[in-house]
Order: structure tokens, then sequence, then C-alpha cells
């Protein structure tokens, strides 16, 4: 489904850009000779779309993603996140089995075929909204692979310390520094996790960040349901209470304010705001 006349703009309606996006993800279908197993489900700001798929030869079950940005952003670590990936080793994640590139709309397209894993998102928003169970083995699976994800060596960057400094100012008035680094999945939160079996999703944005950086966003995604919220920190007490962690939830706290200022998740300025001001005061 191509747009006539002038390229694609985030501000025609949602529903246009939605039906465009099915158009895409049906032509990176075609591409790679699949069919829609599934009903699709769209990212972030909708810019991007995903469904399970089946090979029409053989029927093998995969999972399909397309991506849409505009030309100036389509490109470096953030573009070839997911492909980038497949270098890391040993961690419950699926694997992207091809990639496709197009132009429509005056926007960049990219088409990625990956491995099917089974299970559920823990929950369908990024934020956690009621209490759920999760094993004790989901708990400790998840501490394995953000550990063995630490470790990994990478060039990619997540984040820099300007980028850090500059939302920290603009959000809480902070000059903060960062003193480790460490390679994070860099979009650690409850839809991008699944369960019963642990898999950890959309790997767009990984590379170096502050060390604590996972452990922080899975602790502030979870400020709205105070009894996960509990289990994080006592899971993972180690990180979060050391002056790495408390410095790695500020600089997460900076970046989830700045998109509540943008329209994401009002509901989560105060909560955000009372936790900074715990941690400022009790270091």
């Amino acid at each position: 489904m191509s747009v006539p006349d002038a390229p694609l703009a985030i501000e025609v309606s949602d529903e246009h850009f939605m039906a465009w996006m099915r158009g895409n993800l049906a032509r990176a279908a075609g591409h790679f000779e699949v069919v829609l197993a599934g009903t699709p489900v769209f990212g972030w700001r909708l810019r991007s779309i995903s469904a399970p798929v089946e090979a029409r030869a053989g029927g093998q079950r995969c999972w399909l993603r397309v991506v849409s940005e505009y030309p100036q952003w389509a490109h470096g670590d953030t573009w070839t996140g997911n492909v980038d990936g497949g270098k890391l080793a040993g961690l419950a994640k699926p694997v992207v089995l091809a990639f496709t590139e197009w132009e429509d709309g005056g926007r960049q397209q990219r088409g990625e075929l990956m491995t099917r894993c089974p299970g559920d998102a823990v929950s369908r928003t990024d934020l956690l909204r009621n209490d759920v169970y999760l094993s004790a083995q989901w708990w400790e699976e998840l501490r394995r692979n953000l550990r063995r994800l630490s470790r990994a060596p990478t060039n990619r960057r997540h984040t820099t310390q300007d980028s850090v400094s500059r939302r920290a100012q603009s959000a809480l008035g902070l000059d903060l520094r960062i003193g480790s680094w460490e390679t994070v999945h860099g979009d650690l939160h409850w839809a991008n996790m699944l369960a019963p079996e642990l898999h950890i999703l959309d790997w767009e944005l990984w590379g170096r960040g502050p060390a604590g950086t996972d452990v922080a966003s899975l602790y502030c995604h979870s400020l709205r349901v105070p009894a996960m919220a509990q289990r994080v920190h006592a899971t993972f007490a180690n990180i979060l209470d050391s002056a790495d962690g408390r410095v790695a939830q500020l600089a997460v706290i900076s970046r989830m304010l700045l998109r509540v200022h943008r329209g994401d998740n009002p509901e989560m300025e105060q909560p955000l705001r009372e936790h900074a001001a715990t941690i400022l005061t009790s270091a």
C-alpha cells in the first residue's frame, strides 16, 4: 500500500497510519513467503507492527516485525539492533532469520523475520498495572540473562554521558555522572518479556549503558504495583541499592519523565518524582 502525493507524516490520523502499517506488514509477509497467523500488534507510537506468521512451505512458525522510520533516523545501532543481537549467545531471546528494507511514503521500512518464542507478554503495556505471578525459576532466569548480558563485549552504544546529562538536567535539574558502564538491553519493561518461560524481546536499543539500567527500568515500570516493585527490589537489591544502581534509577527516571512530558503515561509523573526524591534523600 503506497501513499500518494506526499510523504506520510505522523500528524495524519492514527487510523490511516495503522492501515498503512498493515500494508507494510503484508508486503513483508509476501517477501518472506509467510502468512499471518494471528492478530497484528503495534509498538510504541505505532512505529512498528508485528504478528505471528507461518511459512507457506513447511509451516514453520515465526514472528514478523516491520518498523517504519524517517530516513534521517533509519540507520545506526538502533536500526540494526535486532539483527546485531544475533551476536549475543546464551540469552533467552528471538533470533532474526532474515530482513529486508524498502522505501515508501517518504519513510524507510525494515521487515525482520525472526524465531517465535513461546509464551505471552507479562503485560500488554510497558507499565505493569496489575500484580502477576512469575515463578522462582523465571526470576532466576532473568537474573542469569541480565548478568550474562552485562558482560557481553560490544561497540554498540545504548546511550552516552552527554545524553544522560542532558536528560537528567532537563527532567530533574541534576548533574548526573555515570561511574560504571555495562552492556544493557536498554528497554526492559513488562511488555518486552514473556512468561511462563522467560524470553526477552525487542533488542533495538541494546548496547553500552549505565550499569544497572535494565534492573532500574524494570523497577520504575513496576511502581504502580507495589507488590511487584517489592519483588523486583528483593531480587535485585544488590544492584538497586548500590551507588551505580541509584544513579541508573535516576537516569531511567529522567528518560521516563521526558516521555511523560511528550504525552506518554502521564500518570507516572508523580510516582517517578517521588521515587527520585527518595533516592536523593537516602544517598
